[in-house]
């Protein structure tokens, strides 16, 4: 009985504490770079690269959220891309997604090689964050800045580059 009791106890914890969604880590660019060239029919895949430590960046997180959702129906997808240091994972960033209940998908990319990466991403780009680049690989289409979001300024920008990728 005692054995059966302790059972569910930790089945339960396990199922509560492991509810979190799944983050994926990438320790290098080259691991994580065919994300941005992968195709997933004609969506735009929208990378906003961000970390917890950044202001900027977590308060434009909802905005990101509320354009997933607005934009879901024109096939539009947000990845939320963590610079966050890989040793921070499992202490500070899935807690950060949890508790803020983020449901977009999360990766981290932690390569410390930001000279080599950067610049793939996109050449403008000086490394600050937050950053985002919307790709459409299918169509070639690809645009990035550098700089914090409004959701107008957001969703202005997205509606104009589904126009384009729809011409």
């Amino acid at each position: 009985m005692i054995k059966n009791f302790l059972l569910i106890i930790i089945l339960l914890a396990s199922f509560s504490f492991g509810m979190g969604q799944d983050v994926r880590h990438f320790p290098t660019f080259a691991e994580f770079e065919p994300m941005l060239e992968a195709s997933q029919g004609d969506t735009l895949l929208v990378f906003n690269f961000w970390a917890t430590w950044c202001r900027p960046c977590v308060k434009e997180l909802p905005y990101f959220a509320k354009a997933d959702s607005a934009f879901k129906s024109q096939k539009v997808k947000v990845i939320l891309v963590s610079i966050d240091d890989p040793k921070l994972i499992d202490t500070r960033v899935k807690p950060f997604i949890e508790r803020r209940k983020i449901t977009q998908e999360v990766v981290v990319m932690t390569d410390h090689k930001q000279n080599d990466w950067i610049p793939k991403v996109d050449e403008s780009w000086s490394g600050a964050i937050p950053a985002t680049l919307v790709v459409e690989p299918s169509k070639k289409l690809r645009a990035f800045k550098e700089q914090s979001f409004t959701y107008d300024e957001l969703s202005k920008w997205i509606e104009e580059l589904i126009a384009e990728r729809d011409k």
